[in-house]
């Protein structure tokens, strides 16, 4: 009789059996070993399997908090507050839909289950953040909210799904936040300035930035078709971080918008680079434009919001359009 491997069985019993049952026993073995490993690191079921058919997201990119790195990893590449959680992209925290649409090699951008019903979100705002910082928040919500279909309103403790906007006290720190509608309290990271930096309130394109993705969007260089618009340097990138310039998807469908260098949501040009300031990870092939900005949402990048909740269709699409082209970026 074949003896199935669990973690309590020894390797050796399976030097008994016979050389083919043998064999079949190691293999079985293994990969009983390597599931244990996964499942105590919370993967979805069969996430292993995954591993070598659909490469664009690595196994140790799931866990929300990140893969274990040491600081001499980061040793080159600034404290940029975006690229300091070292999550999926820099600032992207993984829940297993995410993880497992991006591993299929699926476009989650536009899943139904990831858009906020009614386009409305609502929000807490820690205790945590003083009045400046609170104050700061604030206007970047009704920003949303003015020039978008998108409604921010308080949470009133009903409501099943919720952002919570608070520094981190659990998992990394900096500014991150997971891509659309995860379910149940969720958190948008924003670390409170210190004496050493301004973190996540050094503008208020920082604060959109980590609220766009919560709203649904990814960043514009992981775009199919990004080759066509951006050079990625992959020699002056840490090697660890090369996998934060894959692509989300490599299916390259029509898209609604032209590839914007202006996007609040574009990295800039050395972001992961192994010397900041001298050698870019990325650099734009159209002569003149810089990429980067965190100053606020750019036309386009309004205009995405609308498109994604079905609000430039129908009687109101003129209406904001006309309040996306108010933005001069």
């Amino acid at each position: 009789m074949m003896v199935v491997p669990n973690r309590r069985t020894s390797f050796f019993v399976c030097f008994d059996l016979k050389p083919i049952t043998g064999v079949i026993c190691i293999v079985l073995f293994l990969h009983a070993a390597n599931s244990a490993k996964l499942f105590n690191k919370h993967y979805p079921a069969g996430a292993d399997l995954f591993e070598h058919e659909f490469p664009n997201i690595g196994l140790d990119e799931y866990d929300p908090y990140g893969p274990s790195l040491s600081e001499d990893d980061l040793a080159d590449t600034g404290d940029d507050p975006e690229t300091k959680p070292r999550l999926y992209q820099g600032d992207i925290a993984i829940d297993p839909f995410t993880y497992l649409t991006l591993r299929l090699g699926v476009n989650p951008t536009k899943h139904p289950k990831r858009l906020w019903p009614n386009a409305t979100i609502p929000f807490e705002i820690s205790y945590l953040y003083d009045s400046r910082e609170r104050r700061a928040i604030e206007r970047v919500l009704k920003t949303f909210n003015s020039l978008t279909c998108i409604k921010f309103v308080p949470y009133d403790g009903e409501d099943d799904d919720y952002i919570l906007i608070t520094p981190p006290e659990e998992g990394p720190k900096g500014c991150w936040s997971y891509v659309g509608r995860k379910g149940g309290e969720q958190v948008v990271s924003l670390q409170k300035p210190d004496e050493t930096s301004a973190h996540c309130f050094s503008s208020e394109g920082r604060i959109m930035h980590e609220l766009m993705h919560a709203i649904g969007i990814y960043h514009e260089q992981s775009r199919a078709d990004r080759d066509n618009y951006i050079k990625v340097h992959w020699e002056n990138i840490v090697p660890k971080f090369r996998k934060n310039f894959k692509l989300i998807s490599k299916k390259r469908g029509k898209y609604t918008f032209d590839y914007d260098y202006n996007s609040v949501m574009h990295y800039g040009e050395y972001y992961f680079s192994k010397s900041k300031g001298k050698k870019p990870s990325i650099t734009p092939l159209q002569p003149g434009v810089r990429i980067g900005q965190r100053k606020t949402l750019s036309k386009t990048d309004c205009l995405k919001i609308n498109d994604l909740y079905g609000c430039l269709k129908g009687r109101q699409a003129k209406m904001y359009r006309s309040f996306c082209n108010l933005l001069g970026l």
